[in-house]
């Protein structure tokens, strides 16, 4: 769900009925000023947790997820946006023109995923093995890279620790492309479909 969405479409039906409510009490029935007020709060606010209370469950039940799927799949997607954030933070220390194209590449792809998920929930399960494994040896990986590349003076083991640690990061980033894909895989396969589905009208127009 779009949290400034939900918030602009709660206060829609909230504030008018507050309005509603503290007229009614205030001209109406003869409440005093501050009763009316007092009313209206209160009213405002059961309209705003009910259009709240309405809109998560019609967001389960678009996606078809139970509150307990939908809880545990939005902290695992609370800690990722915290590890994305650490390998974006990560790229105001790259020096190397080079390896920052390659981690800005992988930001963009992890953003994707990430925004993707968000948006339809039940992504997740195509894409366990980005939260819960590639994500973070990406953020470690990168952490460490940056680490060690900024000192001074460099033996030939952290050098050769350099070299192997790029390699590693560069077949992360074909990973990490391809839990992209995977989280795609069920648009790809209904596009696949589609697509035989619009050959065989063609050839049946053809042949008719």
């Amino acid at each position: 769900m779009n949290p400034f969405f939900t918030v602009v479409l709660q206060l829609f039906f909230a504030i008018p009925a507050a309005v509603v409510v503290w007229l009614g009490s205030y001209f109406a029935i003869n409440q005093t000023f501050l009763l009316s007020s007092a009313y209206a709060l209160g009213a405002g606010a059961l309209v705003y947790l009910f259009v709240s209370l309405y809109l998560k469950i019609r967001f389960l039940r678009k996606h078809g997820l139970s509150r307990k799927e939908y809880q545990y799949i939005k902290g695992n997607l609370d800690e990722a946006k915290a590890k994305i954030h650490r390998l974006h933070k990560s790229l105001l220390s790259i020096r190397q023109l080079s390896f920052l194209k390659e981690r800005l590449e992988l930001v963009r792809i992890t953003r994707k995923i990430y925004h993707l998920t968000r948006k339809e929930p039940k992504r997740f399960y195509l894409a366990e093995h980005f939260y819960f494994s590639h994500l973070d040896s990406a953020v470690e990986l990168t952490e460490k890279y940056i680490l060690l590349s900024s000192q001074p003076r460099k033996s030939k083991e952290i050098t050769q620790t350099l070299q192997d640690t790029r390699s590693m990061l560069a077949e992360l980033n074909a990973t990490i492309e391809e839990d992209l894909f995977q989280t795609l895989s069920n648009d790809i396969d209904q596009l696949h479909y589609e697509l035989d589905v619009a050959r065989h009208s063609m050839k049946a127009m053809r042949e008719s």
